[in-house]
């Protein structure tokens, strides 16, 4: 019965089909994520079969998750020690990065294609997993997920901020961190090859895994060794893994030299979009400048007309003080008219009419000094906003030079590495990156072997052993080396 149930586990196992599955951590580029340019290797006609999941402002995003422990942080402290915007603090600091990328894709171009048969499995794999992954990992919030199958193989971008909230130590309460991210998602890091990103990584890469084997897809994982092969077969299995690693590097490299490509197209864009703000701000500035100008004018112009009146005024004020009355020139009485028909008649329907007239004046005056003092404010309003506009504008300038230098900067780099390439070929290219990683590895080895382990003495005298041994191997590949030149 034991028997029975192997033969059908193994029946089932060569049903399945092996892939490799990828994960690496993007440069990040939203442009290229969300299409706003095509590079060289999108299919413009299968963009619409791209799937976006989420699509967020990185800048709202920010608010959302922070602005509360902005103001609790600023809360009590001097002006010049408080945060104004820490969307801005994180994209100047160098602490920390803005937002980070990870990339996933099962299989490569040759095996899980899109379009085949394989590569809409791939698909529907790569959705079941990016459905659960936010509520996986709560610390990573995501803003930005896509799907894109206009390229050679599906793929997945999922573009996220990682953070952490109820922060004891210097700084925020809740604030940018990947590392405390990751920790308080279970992960503690151990030595500089098993970072915290690391053991994250594979633990989404297992989380993948387990979803494609239930679609029939079993993970290819590099560095496996098969028992019962004979020599010639087992040298051809490494020979034919060394070569899908050269692939997996030349793909590496390739999407590195996309996202450069993407990176470059974004900087020229954002310079695009900074010229044209530049262009705004210059003519609202010109705008502001003829506003207040004709403010200034019509200023002027009220001030004449008030120090025209206000003369008049004064002089009809002062005969009212004085007098009590208007001076004016009073009709004649008439013959034997009696004193009480007189005035009734004709002296005090002149007073009246006088001092409506002086009233009517006044209100003019009154009438006028508000409308000065209306001018006035909006005289200034113009000129602090002018001042405002030319503040912006030099703001824009200085980042659009940032930007073309780093955009020189970046094309710099993408030119040299297309010279390389020209020159020495991409085979030799890769060999050289395959050669220089081989060594690298080595040398870290090497110096863990060097370095004696803390802990019990049973290690330490495990390594002495281990050392020992290299150390001896060493000197017999030396001795056959140099067999026959000894003095």
């Amino acid at each position: 019965m034991c028997h029975i149930w192997h033969l059908l586990r193994e029946e089932v196992r060569n049903m399945m089909i092996k892939r490799t599955i990828s994960g690496m951590i993007g440069k990040g580029s939203l442009a290229h994520n969300r299409r706003s340019f095509f590079a060289e290797n999108v299919d413009p006609g299968r963009v619409q079969l791209n799937i976006c999941y989420q699509n967020e402002n990185l800048k709202e995003v920010y608010k959302e998750l922070f602005d509360d422990a902005v103001e609790r942080y600023n809360l009590g402290k001097r002006k010049d020690r408080q945060i104004t915007n820490y969307y801005e603090k994180i994209r100047q600091g160098k602490q920390e990065k803005l937002f980070h990328e990870v990339i996933l894709q099962i299989g490569n171009r040759e095996d899980m294609a899109v379009g085949t048969a394989e590569g809409n499995l791939a698909v529907k794999v790569l959705d079941e997993y990016v459905k659960d992954f936010q509520k996986r990992n709560p610390t990573l919030r995501v803003f930005g997920c896509y799907l894109h199958q206009d390229e050679a193989t599906p793929h997945l971008h999922i573009d996220f901020i990682p953070y952490v909230t109820d922060w004891k130590g210097k700084g925020m309460d809740t604030r940018v961190s990947l590392k405390q991210a990751l920790k308080s998602l279970g992960f503690q890091g151990g030595n500089k090859h098993d970072t915290e990103l690391n053991q994250w990584m594979n633990h989404e890469k297992k989380v993948l895994a387990e979803i494609a084997k239930q679609h029939g897809i079993e993970w290819e994982q590099k560095g496996t060794h098969e028992e019962h092969l004979d020599v010639y077969n087992f040298k051809k299995k490494e020979r034919k893994k060394e070569v899908q690693e050269l692939e997996q590097e030349k793909e590496y490299l390739t999407a590195e030299n996309e996202e450069l490509t993407a990176q470059i197209a974004e900087f020229r864009a954002d310079i695009q979009i900074l010229k044209d703000d530049k262009e705004q701000a210059i003519r609202e500035k010109q705008e502001a400048e003829q506003r207040a100008e004709d403010a200034e004018k019509e200023v002027k112009s009220l001030e004449e007309r008030r120090d025209v009146l206000q003369p008049i005024m004064d002089n009809a004020s002062k005969e009212i003080k004085e007098y009590g009355m208007i001076k004016t020139f009073l009709p004649e009485a008439g013959t034997f008219e009696r004193a009480v028909p007189y005035r009734e008649n004709k002296i005090k329907p002149l007073f009246i009419k006088m001092k409506n007239q002086i009233a009517a004046l006044a209100g003019k005056v009154v009438e006028l000094n508000k409308t000065i003092e209306s001018w006035k404010n909006k005289y200034q309003k113009s000129t602090e906003k002018c001042d405002d506009i030319q503040t912006q504008l030099d703001d824009v300038s200085k980042e659009n030079g940032e930007l073309l230098n780093d955009n020189q900067r970046l094309q710099e780099i993408s030119d040299r590495y297309d010279r390389v390439v020209r020159i020495l070929g991409s085979e030799t290219v890769e060999d050289v990156v395959q050669q220089d990683i081989k060594e690298q590895r080595t040398l870290e080895e090497k110096r863990r072997m060097e370095q004696m382990p803390k802990g019990s003495v049973l290690k330490q005298l495990e390594w002495a052993t281990q050392k020992s041994q290299i150390e001896n191997q060493q000197r017999k590949k030396n001795r056959t080396k140099y067999k026959g030149l000894e003095i």
